[in-house]
């Protein structure tokens, strides 16, 4: 199958801002699947609410578009229900990690064979502008119309303390690895965590005066660096990307049936 036969055409064109990541995302994520070459009826996308929840609209997949927070929380009752399927999470920071903070962290923990995309562009884009919490201190927001005092944290840290098992980031400047890492992460087989580092140019950037997409992607590149580079010895500041946690543990589905088989012959 070729990508466009994964797309609901109908819903073209799309309501996203120009220059939004969230386009560079989906695109990576057709790429990825289309390398896969799985049928449409084995991939089931959930989202919540934001602007990268869109996605879930424009696939031409199964698809629930959920409430706030809440994707992982369905993704898991879709995956309990039917395990032969493919379940990708698509979500903004702040749906997985403000109001979906709690279901992050056990779907992490539970080891479930669930696909988490999280859009990282630091900013509640779809509902004014305001901060969230992988803003980080001193960013400006409708929110913080003088800086923000709360500090962010760190995905891939939060991810791995968690007990995800496959834990990745990249930004949407580097397209080919977005694709590659989205690719594997749907094929191991438990709860895998894909960070994207995105821009948002109509809230975010326009706000902290970084220019418009071109540029805040061209931020992007020149801030992040590969796992273990030189650069990053040089410049500590520099933020890894790459696949941090890629290992084997016993994925949830498949520890519940061995309950149930044990439950049936007792």
């Amino acid at each position: 199958m070729a990508v466009k036969d994964y797309i609901r055409e109908r819903f073209f064109p799309h309501i996203w801002c120009a220059g939004c990541g969230h386009g560079n995302v989906l695109s990576a994520l057709l790429r990825a699947v289309e390398q896969l070459s799985i049928s449409k009826n084995e991939i089931v996308g959930v989202s919540g609410i934001g602007c990268s929840s869109r996605i879930t609209g424009y696939v031409d997949f199964h698809t629930l578009h959920t409430i706030h927070g809440r994707a992982l929380a369905f993704a898991t009752g879709v995956k309990m229900s039917r395990p032969e399927l493919n379940l990708i999470v698509t979500m903004g920071d702040g749906d997985a990690l403000a109001i979906g903070g709690n279901h992050f962290i056990h779907a992490a923990r539970r080891n479930i064979d669930l696909t988490a995309i999280i859009m990282n562009n630091r900013i509640y884009g779809m509902t004014g502008g305001q901060f969230s919490p992988l803003s980080g201190h001193g960013i400006l927001a409708t929110t913080a119309p003088y800086q923000t005092i709360d500090h962010d944290f760190d995905i891939v840290k939060l991810a791995t303390a968690a007990g995800a098992t496959f834990v990745a980031r990249t930004t949407t400047y580097h397209a080919k690895q977005m694709t590659d890492l989205i690719r594997d992460a749907i094929l191991h087989e438990g709860f895998s965590v894909v960070e994207i580092m995105a821009q948002c140019p109509t809230y975010f950037g326009r706000k902290n005066r970084l220019g418009d997409a071109v540029e805040m992607m061209e931020h992007l590149k020149n801030t992040t660096t590969p796992i273990g580079s030189k650069a990053k010895q040089e410049n500590p500041d520099l933020i890894e990307r790459g696949i941090f946690v890629q290992k084997e543990l016993p994925e949830y589905c498949s520890e519940y049936d061995k309950v149930i088989e044990r439950a049936s012959k007792g």
